[in-house]
């Protein structure tokens, strides 16, 4: 499962279910459980289905009605200043727990 594509293509995995939802929510939509499973079910599907390697199916789900959403997303022309602070210091946070973690095995 998967919403990059191109990367995940080139990459020539033998099953994909591509989902065209924004990064980071390819096994469905946050918090709704019933969008999740039908993802889960569509992906187990396809190990059956699947006629040959490199195959990829498009998930049935969508995002949204509107596809405004893939201008939108991760679009720091689109944030404020203090938003994109906001998600800096956020991901700088993250990072310092990776590189403990890392440090700590």
């Amino acid at each position: 499962m998967g919403s990059a594509r191109d990367i995940v293509e080139w990459c020539g995995v033998p099953r994909f279910l591509f989902s065209d939802f924004p990064l980071g929510n390819s096994a469905g939509k946050p918090n709704d459980r019933s969008s999740q499973l039908a993802t889960l079910e569509q992906a187990l599907m396809l190990f059956e289905s699947a006629s040959g390697a490199k195959t990829t199916v498009k998930s049935s789900q969508v995002w949204s009605e509107d596809s405004s959403w893939k201008e939108e997303f991760q679009n720091v022309a689109k944030l404020s200043a203090k938003e994109i602070a906001k998600r800096r210091t956020a991901f700088d946070k993250i990072k310092e727990i990776g590189q403990r973690v890392r440090d700590n095995s």
